[in-house]
């Protein structure tokens, strides 16, 4: 297999705090990687990384052979065709109609003509178990329901790379599990590559083909499920078996919270 995301020594930084520190994270053709850490882990800055939404503070990441942050913005833009995105919230135009929100990827980036979107449409809507939806509107549908429409507009363009932010969050463990049995639907059936963020442990378990557990801005182990669950980190087994870890204060970076300003040369750590 050859790999379609490619992230070397990757940092990200807000001001002086460092969210990111030097990740390294390779994705293969027609696998399932998910990303998985606690709250403040990094997930949510190395997604936006990963959809060029944030330039790099250094570091490289290259989809599909790209560098995006050293490539013409036109470029970029048509490297984003092949990419598809569902939103954890679904980020459904409630304006609009089920349908419409489907095919405006294909009415802002396609020249089809409107019997063929429609078309489209509707194999999309089939395939996430949401047939006879398309007039709907977003506030008819339950959150199992958002979730799909949302995966429907991600995939209309047959898009090489998808990218699911916490796609089981707030679903009850059934719809949960029947998303999930789409994931893997889709990955089988169209052979594209998936980025998974989520911080479901029976979600990602099931899906994965490998798992990167990130924590503090560092990946703390990245493999298949059995080498997760085998990992001796005992953050990652903390994460795993929802321990509460000590929390870890550096008294000098304590002391410039509070003061809001340097550390004086007396401080100690």
């Amino acid at each position: 297999m050859s790999a379609v995301i490619e992230v070397e020594r990757l940092v990200a930084r807000y001001g002086e705090h460092t969210v990111l520190k030097g990740i390294d994270l390779q994705v293969q053709a027609g696998e399932i990687m998910v990303i998985m850490g606690g709250s403040g882990s990094g997930k949510s800055t190395l997604l936006r990384h990963l959809l060029g939404l944030q330039a790099p503070y250094s570091g490289q990441v290259r989809l599909l052979g790209e560098d995006i942050n050293a490539i013409p913005p036109q470029r970029l833009v048509e490297l984003r065709r092949k990419m598809g995105v569902a939103f954890q919230g679904g980020a459904l135009f409630s304006s609009m109609t089920v349908g419409e929100n489907v095919m405006l990827p294909l009415r802002e980036h396609t020249r089809l003509d409107e019997s063929t979107m429609q078309i489209m449409m509707r194999l999309k809507l089939d395939i996430v178990n949401l047939a006879g939806c398309e007039n709907l509107m977003p506030a008819q549908l339950s959150g199992g329901m958002i979730k799909r429409a949302a995966m429907a507009r991600a995939i209309i363009m047959d898009p090489r790379l998808l990218f699911l932010d916490e796609p089981s969050a707030g679903l009850d463990p059934v719809v949960a599990a029947s998303l999930d049995e789409l994931i893997l639907k889709l990955r089988d059936a169209t052979g594209m590559s998936l980025v998974v963020v989520t911080h479901e442990l029976d979600s990602a378990f099931k899906i994965a083909d490998r798992i990167a557990v990130l924590d503090h801005g560092d990946i703390l182990v990245c493999g298949s499920v059995a080498e997760v669950r085998a990992s001796p980190s005992e953050r990652v087994q903390a994460l795993l078996n929802r321990r509460i870890q000590p929390l870890e204060l550096n008294p000098e970076e304590y002391l410039k919270r509070l003061t809001g300003g340097p550390v004086s040369s007396g401080a100690t750590a």
